[in-house]
């Protein structure tokens, strides 16, 4: 449901699994998803002070992503719109802990691996197309942010996947040496091309904000009506 002068376009992306990695450690894993939708666009600065009241960006403009936002902003959010909306929240939020109730029909965060399967859209290569139509990066963005959809959406029809800002996803990087350091994913409008990458993988604090981070909307469950068809 989109509130009024908002924009929460979602569509379900194939069913499927995703093999992660992680150059730092060498490692791989494979995973098998469940039925999910995810926004075809970041959350924007309209939306986000649609439902909070707040304008924590830098740079200002209802059609930038945005930016600024710890990932508790983007729980927090997930939440509040999903009050707002006569959803489920996903999240029980207490304190400095956050569970995710996964029966939960509200908007979330996605997983990195629901993430980097969208991402990819069946491609195969660093990047779903050549890299200055899809994405905003230090080479061509003018050290700048950007208006979402500006640039060639994805072959499911997701905007933004590569460049313009990082999205927070729900997972822990890597408890064992980093503890609650939360994952990014996608890349932003200062960095190199080489962290513009499908499989690229950054993590920070869950309580850190800056102005190449923001986040992007996903749901549980198969596809509605209201979707968006794949491109």
């Amino acid at each position: 449901m989109d509130l009024p002068g908002t924009d929460v376009r979602m569509t379900a992306p194939p069913p499927g699994r995703v093999t992660l990695s992680d150059r730092r450690t060498r490692r791989s894993w494979e995973v098998e998803l469940a039925p999910y939708r995810l926004a075809v666009f970041p959350v924007t600065q309209a939306l986000y002070a649609e439902v909070t009241g707040a304008r924590p960006s830098t740079a200002r403009g209802d059609r930038l992503p945005v930016e600024g936002v710890s990932w508790w902003d983007a729980v927090r959010f997930c939440n509040t719109l999903s009050l707002r909306t006569g959803l489920t929240p996903a999240y029980a939020l207490d304190g400095g802990r956050a569970d995710w109730d996964r029966t939960a029909d509200g908007y979330r965060l996605p997983t990195e691996a629901e993430w980097e399967h969208a991402c990819r859209a069946g491609t195969d290569g660093p990047h779903y197309g050549p890299l200055d139509e899809i994405a905003w990066y230090r080479a061509n963005s003018a050290e700048a942010l950007h208006e979402v959809g500006g640039k060639r959406p994805n072959p499911w029809g997701l905007h933004d996947m590569l460049g313009n800002v990082w999205d927070w996803c729900w997972d822990v990087y890597d408890p064992e040496v980093y503890g609650g350091y939360r994952v990014l994913r996608g890349g932003g409008w200062f960095d190199e091309h080489w962290s513009l990458r499908a499989s690229a993988r950054r993590r920070s604090h869950p309580d850190f904000r800056v102005d190449d981070v923001g986040f992007r909307l996903a749901r549980s469950g198969p596809a509605d009506p209201a979707d968006m068809p794949l491109s």
